[in-house]
């Protein structure tokens, strides 16, 4: 074992801690009777959108609490002062306000969000044991915002349609589009849809506004991407990361895919600058075909940080920091020796950092990087961070595993060990029983080293065998790792009494991006040998999993992955479920919208390279089907759309296999709504049931 693995796998003391439950139980002390479920999951709190005051200390952030009766979501702003003894956090807005995106002004009096209130989304502030007030007025929903550094301006994102002058011209527009007596929409180029939305013709631009000296904006919006024909933020998961505005305050830095036909096909995104009063943005990367991503401004202003891809057309490819000085405008690749892809980066209040995080080994750890030299240190262990902000002394950020959501905590700029700030879901997890869980490795493809995780059943006892769910993480370029994920939870299925087996199979991130590579062109081969060599390894060291009774399951990439078992290795699994996966490489192609995605894993698009559609395609081996399989899609899914499910229910229903088909009219390529993520679990374990409780 290397010395960083060593450092990820050791104890890593509060923050990865089991559950209450899950620790008396791996003690011997009486376990609470009740297993963890699917109604435990959707009740979870859920905190994110770290950010740090001024001073260093108070440190606000976001909790999403589940309103069951409304089927959604609910947001609220907490704060805790870390700078005093035993602080307990505060609420500072109510959850029907719907407060999200936080950001502290820089006098640190007031917390600036986005909220939606009398349906209209506005930037609204808070000030500590205040009432909150709205800061826009604007006619339509503001997207995203940044404060500046003077705290006079304002800059948010708005949809509008770029050839309107004013934000009245967009809602005119939309007015007279719903008056209309025809209800055609006509497309002149593609994008027409994309993840789960019908494009109406508009661009998420960027404009500036002026704040008054009662703190609201007014006067006419200045827009500062005209002339540019592309989303900032990008669509359709861009945020305010996607721009920044300079330490002084007259510049503003966006990156944006400019292109009005083939943005589709091209993942190639550049890096603008712009005044904060309006002009022509200049492109400063136009000498890169590939992705520039993420502006950031060092806090002195002398560099411009971002992220870069190398290769054009490849989402998954490497993402390393670059550095651009922005007097002479030459560019350093700062992390070009690390093997590893920069997910989220925040540079430290001195500059001589640059703190990230980035897949590695099954984790996600936080990493520090030298500004100077590139040397990359990681400062927390076993664990997902998903959420940071560098505060005075030391950087706050939310960490969660596979035995536990995320929690508040704090640890030193040189690493060691974390504090825990709080535990917004300790009294429920402390009556129930979650698995526990282990890291394993094993010879994969040519014996390269893959690794995987094994999580017990929540009611595991010595001597008892139990059923297997091989579970088969999408991307493909992803990772089962150790994490909890509310849509693909383990510990819901330990809790049912599954033992979970995931592995990390050839094409996932975090273990070099050769390996991450090696599964393009190849999506049926490597990895499809490394879920073989896995399950046998899992099976092999832990005699309680009965082999016997194993079913597999996935979604996206991972239900392509089950489609494809079901013709080509379906001798170990009593059943299958298929979970928004592609069933024709051919028509995929065709109906999907970002076509970037196919023609990168397949060489090409279909009418130019037919055979590398086809090496790989479900609805080949459809003669050879046999296994029970449910099929799970949504009919706003516009990645792999629903139609891609309906034919593999098709297949199975006219090859006599037992077969289920799970619906939902309003989820995409995700389940979001409480109610449908229930659901979709008490199905897909019935299913697993009906096929494993008995011998």
């Amino acid at each position: 074992m290397n010395t960083t693995r060593r450092v990820l796998a050791a104890a890593c003391s509060a923050m990865c801690a089991l559950s209450a439950a899950a620790a008396a139980a791996a003690t011997g002390a009486a376990a609470p009777a009740q297993r963890f479920g699917v109604r435990d999951l959707v009740e979870l709190e859920r905190l994110a959108d770290v950010t740090v005051a001024p001073d260093g200390e108070r440190v606000a952030y976001t909790v999403r609490s589940t309103d069951l009766a409304a089927d959604k979501g609910r947001t609220a702003l907490w704060m805790i002062d870390t700078a005093r003894r035993r602080a307990e956090p505060t609420r500072l807005t109510d959850p029907e306000l719907g407060a999200n995106s936080p950001a502290w002004s820089a006098d640190g009096r007031f917390l600036y969000f986005l909220a939606r209130s009398g349906g209209s989304s506005q930037v609204w502030r808070v000030q500590p044991g205040a009432a909150p007030t709205a800061v826009t007025h604007l006619p339509l929903d503001v997207g995203s915002f940044r404060l500046s550094p003077d705290g006079d301006r304002l800059v948010v994102s708005v949809e509008v349609f770029v050839d309107c002058p004013t934000l009245e011209c967009t809602l005119s527009r939309l007015a007279a589009a719903k008056a209309a007596t025809g209800h055609g929409v006509k497309y002149d180029t593609l994008f027409v849809r994309h993840w789960d939305t019908w494009s109406d013709g508009r661009r998420s631009q960027l404009y500036a506004l002026t704040l008054g000296a009662d703190g609201t904006a007014g006067g006419e919006p200045v827009r500062l991407t005209a002339g540019i024909d592309g989303d900032v933020p990008g669509k359709p998961f861009g945020g305010r990361d996607d721009y920044a505005i300079s330490p002084d305050g007259r510049e503003v830095a966006f990156s944006v895919r400019a292109l009005r036909t083939g943005e589709p096909w091209s993942t190639n995104f550049d890096v603008y600058t712009v005044p904060i009063g309006g002009g022509q943005p200049r492109n400063l990367t136009a000498d890169n075909p590939a992705a520039d991503l993420a502006p950031a401004y060092s806090p002195d202003g002398r560099s411009l940080a971002y992220l870069a891809a190398d290769r054009p057309g490849f989402e998954s490819d490497r993402q390393h920091l670059v550095l651009l000085d922005r007097a002479t405008g030459g560019k350093r690749a700062l992390t070009a020796r690390w093997d590893r892809s920069v997910d989220a980066f925040a540079w430290s209040r001195d500059g001589r950092t640059i703190y990230a995080t980035a897949d590695h080994l099954g984790q996600k750890p936080l990493w520090a990087i030298d500004a100077g030299s590139g040397h990359v240190t990681a400062l927390t262990g076993a664990g997902h961070v998903e959420s940071f902000a560098p505060g005075k002394n030391r950087l706050f950020f939310t960490v969660a595993n596979l035995g536990a959501p995320a929690d508040l905590y704090a640890v030193g700029f040189a690493g060691g060990r974390a504090q825990r700030l709080t535990r917004l879901n300790e009294a429920l997890l402390s009556t129930r029983t979650l698995g526990s869980y282990e890291q394993f490795d094993f010879a994969g493809w040519h014996g390269e080293t893959v690794y995987g995780y094994v999580v017990k059943p929540a009611d595991f006892a010595a001597g008892r065998r139990y059923p297997v769910a091989l579970m088969i993480h999408g991307g493909p370029q992803g990772s089962m790792a150790n994490e909890w994920h509310y849509r693909w939870n383990a510990q819901v299925l330990a809790g049912a009494g599954y033992g979970v087996v995931m592995i990390d199979f050839h094409g996932s991130t975090g273990y070099g991006q050769a390996f991450t590579d090696s599964i393009s062109g190849d999506w049926g081969g490597k990895p499809l040998a490394d879920l073989k060599a896995g399950l046998a390894a899992a099976l092999a060291r832990n005699p309680w999993l009965d082999g016997g009774r194993a079913c597999a399951l996935g979604g996206s990439y991972g239900g392509f992955m089950v489609n494809w078992i079901a013709g080509v290795w379906p001798e170990p699994f009593r059943c299958l479920v298929s979970h928004d996966g592609i069933f024709d490489q051919r028509s995929m192609y065709y109906s999907t919208e970002e076509l970037w995605f196919p023609e990168w894993e397949n060489g090409g698009p279909e009418y130019a390279n037919p055979a590398g559609y086809a090496r790989f395609n479900p609805i080949d081996h459809v003669a050879e089907w046999r296994t029970p399989m449910l099929v799970i899609h949504g009919q706003l899914d516009f990645r792999v759309p629903y139609e891609q499910g309906l034919a593999v229910f098709t297949a199975l229903q006219r090859r006599g296999v037992p077969s289920e088909l799970l619906y939902f009219p309003q989820e995409n390529h995700w389940v979001l709504k409480p109610s449908d993520s229930i659901q979709w679990y008490d199905t897909a374990i019935a299913w697993l049931d009906r096929w494993t409780r008995t011998n």
